[in-house]
């Protein structure tokens, strides 16, 4: 987790820290939920989807709905 401060917006941080963690490997798949990552980091839902729409935006990950947001190229699990 990372300490968010005064320096830039909070969604920026945590952009910059989600993509570090996505180009190091910690997350191949799916991705926490906006929720999950709010409470890690201490901010509001919306200030993750904010981050997480630039990364979207950027190619890093995609987000199905009802699946969840998933780094580039992974394929989200299907129930047949």
């Amino acid at each position: 987790m990372i300490s968010i401060d005064r320096g830039p917006p909070p969604w920026r941080q945590i952009r910059d820290d989600l993509r570090r963690r996505i180009q190091a490997g910690e997350w191949t798949g799916r991705l926490p939920s906006e929720k999950n990552l709010a409470q890690e980091y201490g901010v509001a839902v919306n200030t993750v989807r904010k981050a997480m729409a630039v990364l979207r935006e950027e190619g890093l990950i995609q987000t199905d709905k009802g699946w969840g947001s998933y780094v580039t190229g992974s394929e989200p699990p299907r129930n047949p």
